[in-house]
């Protein structure tokens, strides 16, 4: 693949050109929809008059419970979230009344003419506050290998605590939004920024009382998602349906910026409590974790994500005894839900702190732990849920970071550069990912695609993938290309369209390429197998004694040629007229599946990944002892992402990705009063990593020679596992405080680590070391 192909959409994101939901021209008909949200975090809903509201001049619907026509019901997969309130609210946010109206202004107008009478009841705000009312989502999971309560027994070393790790908002430029546009009978056009279109195409049906084929979503592009969109997206899709159909005139809904993050859910904040036995040489023996993840007030989609962080509290490293339990608690907060890394960020934070404290405890480097502690290549290789840790880079991997940052050195320098400085001190942390592609729920990884070849040679892809910035589209177009030997140009995708590619699985798991890539591969299979024996016809029909062959033929270079007689060779668009002469079909659909994944939830055990992504990182930062700011001063990536499809694109990932995450760990803290309320929920008080927050030496490179066999083309999935190299920024801070006592105490430390957290983590030390 070349790597100088550019994202497709990249000129028109700066020109201003490509076009989002909130940008499309609908028609003069077209009315502004708005959500009536809950002020409350628990409450009930003792009477509301809606008259005055109705009769403003320019609102053409309030629409409340009562008239939705189908099921008042939007969980994707538990059936516990209201489309609007019934008797009570269970959140701020929690959408109790729709407004359609000419303009933005009258529908605020008609907000204020609502009267609602709520009567608050008590709240859970907390983790700690429902595990203490024991307020279960649902019942608990568990994984677990060997004997851990016998193992820990006998552990010459061990260490137990807690982490909490805190919510993150997603952030995406562009918020949630959506078009509905009413069609003949029960039709309904859907316009969603949504990650999963066949998803939003039932909710909206079940929401609307219509059969599925009365519903097309239709998603050309979306300003970010980052799993934000994959299930919350389907609320502002529906709240709009039901206003187009209340009204008959299409209805728009973007959410204002600071709604948006009142009313959608966050990366699930965790409380994660550990024990855990090792040797004297920092090699873990057993290791027990307990998660407790906040759900807010409905299910979501918690338990996968709660799962793939039971999956992921190994990380990198091999523990032959390892029991983990999770559990998701319920809270008056709105829903939480997908996030990059879908858990595993939370579940491979608390190994992370367990693997630094054995260092710490022991008094060695923690990169060190880390390399002892690392998965095996022929043994030492299976993980806590049966799974074999195949093509396995870690060491490879670790030990040309050390050499590359110059790992030891820079230590040496460290520590002469603290032992001479009382208010500025620097700290370093070298730290692994393995993180396992695929979707857990087995039958989601599955995929379609749609291929057409029109006379003239030009090629049209339609697939069930969404593009979000992320460069899927690009990347389609390039395997599209590569598979039929033609020029990136003459290839063209449209929108992600439900009619077009039905049943499709969330752009999610990292394995929007993956699925998709290889289903556009299989529509293109069938179309050469058609095309192929016609060409050779053609190639025989001059009369040469040597005959060419089907296995000969080959797509390349915008001609079909004869392999085993090069000379015998035809422009693509020319056969393909003339196949189409010949009346050979020219449009075909494809399928993938992925092979050999499974597990079984009653055991724990199975193989649920198709294959890992492996990375590594080193970071140093600079901290100011006095007042807790810190700065990246450098940061080392190396990360795996098998044959390249777009190295530019790739590394685009790796580089944001990891500043993601570095807002997750550092910066982002989302802070609720007492009663509920989000208190920063606007760009001015909610702190996303910016330009200061990049290292100011940034080194990033992609394992080269190292193909992925059984994927498409050879590549790797790179969306989600650069998002926790994070931990190298994260653990340097920590290694940074841990300076001011020499090393000698353990700091108290949690995600994110704010310069409040820093300072408080600072003032005990210090008050420990004066004891």
């Amino acid at each position: 693949m070349t790597p100088k192909i550019p994202h497709e959409s990249a000129r028109k994101h700066v020109t201003g050109e490509a076009v989002y939901v909130d940008d499309m021209l609908v028609n003069n008909q077209l009315l502004i929809g708005k959500v009536v949200y809950s002020p409350h975090a628990h409450a009930k809903i003792k009477s509301f008059h809606l008259d005055v509201a109705r009769n403003l001049p320019g609102v053409y619907a309030v629409i409340r419970y009562q008239d939705i026509p189908g099921e008042n019901q939007m969980g994707p997969v538990v059936h516990d979230e209201l489309c609007l309130a019934k008797d009570e609210v269970n959140c701020i946010g929690q959408a109790v009344f729709l407004i359609a109206a000419e303009s933005e202004e009258i529908c605020r107008e008609a907000e204020k003419l609502i009267k609602i009478e709520y009567k608050p009841s008590e709240a859970i705000l907390s983790i700690e506050q429902a595990i203490a009312k024991n307020n279960l989502m649902g019942p608990e999971r568990k994984i677990e290998t060997g004997d851990v309560d016998k193992a820990l027994k006998k552990c010459k070393h061990k260490i137990s605590g807690s982490l909490t790790t805190g919510a993150q908002e997603h952030w995406y430029l562009e918020t949630q939004a959506a078009v509905c546009i009413p069609g003949e009978d029960n039709e309904m056009k859907v316009y969603s920024s949504t990650q999963h279109p066949s998803e939003t195409q039932a909710i909206v049906a079940g929401v609307l009382g219509i059969n599925r084929n009365d519903v097309v979503v239709e998603m050309r592009r979306m300003g970010g998602a980052f799993g934000g969109k994959e299930t919350q997206a389907n609320h502002v899709a529906a709240w709009s349906a039901l206003l187009a159909k209340a009204t008959g005139q299409p209805v728009k809904i973007r959410l204002f910026r600071d709604d948006d993050q009142i009313m959608t859910g966050k990366r699930h904040p965790y409380l994660i409590n550990y024990k855990a036995g090792f040797d004297n040489k920092g090699k873990l023996i057993a290791v027990e974790f307990e998660l407790n993840a906040n759900g807010g007030m409905a299910t979501d989609l918690s338990f996968a994500i709660l799962e793939r962080a039971m999956f992921h509290v190994d990380n990198a490293y091999y523990i032959p005894n390892l029991r983990v339990i999770g559990r998701v608690w319920k809270t008056n907060q709105p829903s939480n839900t997908a996030f990059r890394g879908f858990g595993g960020p939370q579940g491979m934070a608390a190994i992370e702190t367990i693997v630094d404290r054995i260092a710490r405890q022991l008094k060695m480097d923690a990169a060190e732990i880390r390399r002892r502690n690392f998965y095996g290549i022929n043994d030492r290789n299976l993980t806590h849920y049966d799974q074999k840790v195949e093509n396995n880079h870690l060491k490879m991997m670790f030990d040309r970071i050390l050499h590359s940052s110059e790992y030891l050195k820079r230590r040496q320098d460290i520590n002469e550069f603290n032992s001479k400085n009382e208010f500025k001190k620097k700290g370093m942390s070298l730290t692994p990912v393995k993180f396992g592609i695929s979707f857990t729920t087995s039958f989601l990884n599955q995929a379609g695609a749609l291929v057409n070849i029109y006379q003239d040679g030009t090629v049209l892809v339609n697939h069930g993938g969404t593009e979000m910035g992320q460069g899927l589209h690009t990347k389609i177009q390039q395997i599209a290309a590569a598979e039929l030997g033609i020029s990136f140009e003459k290839i063209k995708l449209t929108a992600t369209d439900t009619s077009k590619v039905p049943n499709t699985s969330a752009t999610a798991a990292s394995s929007g390429t993956d699925l998709n890539g290889m289903a556009v591969k299989n529509a293109i299979d069938k179309l050469k197998s058609r095309m192929i024996p016609f060409i050779v016809d053609h190639f025989n029909e001059k009369g040469e004694i040597i005959k060419s062959q089907i296995r000969a033929i080959h797509f390349i270079n915008d001609c079909i040629i004869d392999s085993e007689n090069p000379a015998r060779k035809i422009d693509f668009a020319k056969a393909v007229n003339m196949c189409y002469i010949k009346q050979v079909p020219l449009s075909a659909t494809g399928f993938y599946r992925t092979p050999d994944i499974y597990f079984n939830r009653e055991k724990g055990k199975g193989k649920p990944f198709h294959y890992y992504v492996f990375g590594m990182a080193v970071s140093e930062v600079l901290l100011d002892t006095l007042t807790g700011y810190h700065k990246i001063l450098r940061t080392d990536i190396l990360h795996d992402v098998g044959d390249s499809l777009n190295p530019a694109i790739d590394m685009g990932q790796v580089q944001g990705g990891y500043i993601q995450g570095v807002g997750w760990c550092t910066t982002e803290e989302c802070k609720w009063d007492e009663k509920g309320n989000l208190l920063n929920h606007s760009p001015d008080t909610y702190k996303i990593p910016s330009i200061q927050d990049i290292p100011e030496d940034f080194r990033c490179s992609l394992l080269e020679d190292v193909p992925n066999p059984s994927t498409i083309r050879k590549s790797k999935a790179v969306g989600e596992p650069p998002f926790m190299l994070a931990f190298s920024a994260w653990l340097a801070v920590k290694d940074a405080i841990s300076a001011v006592a020499d090393h000698q105490i353990e700091p108290e430390f949690s995600i994110p680590a704010t310069n409040e957290v820093i300072l408080l983590s600072l003032e005990k030390l210090r008050s420990i070391k004066k004891q």
